[in-house]
C-alpha cells in the first residue's frame, strides 16, 4: 500500500477507502526554537513541547485526501551580492584596471570546541506479555511498521521481527537535524523523517514498564533565620516534602535534619548550634513550601550567627530580629536586648 506523504501523516492507505477526511495533516512547518517544538500552521492552538516524541504526536489541523505525491520544496532564495562602493583602483596595465576593497580580510581561526561527552542510551524493551492491537505503530524512533499480530512482528526471526531505528534521541542545531547515533545531517524536515535507522534490533509495540528505583540525589536548600530573646526561628526552604519519611532531630546543642524531596531527592544537614537549647520546649511543623523549627533558647544571649565557629568575630554586638528587605522572614520591628536596650537610651 502507499504511505501519505502530508507532514504529521505517515499512514499507509488504502486507494479504494481514501475519501476527504483521511487524512489528518499540517499544513505549514516544524518551528524548532530554544529546545521547543512545535508546527508554524497550529502553534497558537497545540502549544510547543520539548520531546520530539511528544512533537511527533501532535495532532494535524487539517483533514483531506492522504497522497503520495512528494512535498514540495521552497526554491532556496538568490542572494544578490551588492556592490562595494569604496572600490580602489590599484593597478592600470594593458588598459585592463584591477579594483580592490582595501586590505585583505581573513578569516579568523576557529576554536575548536571539545564534543559533548554523550550520556550511555537505556533502550526500552517490548514487553511481549502486553496484548497490542493490530494497527499500533512501533515506538522505536523511524522504523514505522505497524503491528499485523504476534507471530508476524514479535515472535521468531522472521524478517517482519526485524525493526531498523535510532537508539538516540533527534539533535537540531543552527538548522541540521539528524539522530545524536549517527553522522548524517540534513536540512529539510522531510527528509530528516526519511533518514534510515542505523541500528538493527526487535521491535517495541508495548514499553516494559520500569520498575527500578531511581538513584537518590543529595541537594541543598535554602537555611533562613531570626532571634528573639527566647527563641530562635529557623526556615529550611524545601517543597513538597515527605512528612512521612522526613525527620528533624533537636538536641541541646546541635539540629539534625533529613528531608525526603520529591524526584527522588533528599537534604541532610546537621548544624552544631550557637548556643544551648531546650529540646522538649522547641518544636518543628511541615509546609508545603518550607520546614519551620522554633528553638527554645536556655539563656537570653544573642546568637552571633546560627552554627557554633572556631573563628575570632572579635567585637560583634547583634540585634535582635531582622530589619526587613524581600525574602527576608521573621520581625520587622527591632527586639532589642537588656545590653543593647542600654546602649540605645
Amino acid at each position: 500500500m502507499p504511505r501519505c506523504t502530508r507532514k504529521g501523516c505517515g499512514q499507509d492507505y488504502d486507494l479504494a477507502t481514501n475519501d476527504p477526511s483521511s487524512c489528518t495533516y499540517h499544513t505549514g512547518a516544524p518551528v524548532f526554537h530554544e529546545g521547543l517544538k512545535s508546527w508554524s500552521c497550529c502553534s497558537d492552538v497545540n502549544k510547543p513541547v520539548l520531546d520530539f516524541d511528544d512533537f511527533m504526536k501532535i495532532a494535524g489541523c487539517t483533514v483531506s485526501f492522504h497522497t503520495d505525491e512528494a512535498p514540495e520544496v521552497p526554491a532556496p532564495a538568490i542572494k544578490t551580492s551588492s556592490v562595494d562602493s569604496n572600490l580602489i583602483l590599484k593597478e592600470a596595465k594593458d588598459g585592463a584596471e584591477v579594483y580592490s576593497t582595501g586590505a585583505p580580510k581573513f578569516a579568523s581561526p576557529k576554536t575548536s570546541v571539545p564534543p559533548p561527552v554523550e550520556a550511555p542510551v537505556v533502550e526500552d524493551e517490548d514487553d511481549l506479555n502486553v496484548p497490542v492491537t493490530p494497527g499500533t505503530m512501533c515506538k522505536r524512533k523511524s522504523c514505522g511498521v505497524a503491528f499485523v499480530s504476534d507471530e508476524v512482528n514479535r515472535i521468531g526471526d522472521g524478517d517482519e521481527t526485524i525493526c531498523t531505528y535510532h537508539p538516540a534521541a533527534p539533535i537540531f542545531h543552527e538548522g541540521s537535524k539528524g539522530y545524536m547515533c549517527c553522522k548524517r545531517r540534513v536540512l529539510e524536515f522531510d527528509e530528516f523523517l526519511k533518514i534510515e535507522g542505523c541500528k538493527r534490533g526487535r521491535h517495541m509495540f508495548a514499553p516494559k514498564q520500569r520498575t527500578e528505583p531511581q538513584a537518590e540525589k543529595i541537594t541543598d536548600c535554602r537555611v533562613d533565620h531570626y532571634q528573639t530573646p527566647k527563641e530562635v526561628h529557623i526556615s529550611v526552604f524545601a517543597k513538597q516534602v515527605d512528612k512521612e519519611k522526613s525527620t528533624v532531630a533537636i538536641e541541646d546543642n546541635q539540629l539534625h535534619f533529613d528531608l525526603y524531596l520529591p524526584g527522588p531527592k533528599r537534604f541532610r544537614r546537621t548544624i552544631v548550634l550557637f548556643g544551648p537549647v531546650d529540646p522538649d520546649g522547641s518544636s518543628h511543623k511541615f509546609y508545603n513550601t518550607k520546614v519551620e523549627v522554633v528553638l527554645k533558647k536556655l539563656d537570653t544571649r544573642s546568637w552571633t550567627l546560627l552554627e557554633k565557629t572556631t573563628r575570632d568575630l572579635g567585637n560583634i554586638s547583634l540585634t535582635f530580629g531582622v530589619g526587613g528587605r524581600t525574602g527576608t522572614i521573621g520581625s520587622k520591628d527591632l527586639v532589642l536586648d537588656e545590653q543593647n536596650t542600654n546602649r540605645v537610651n
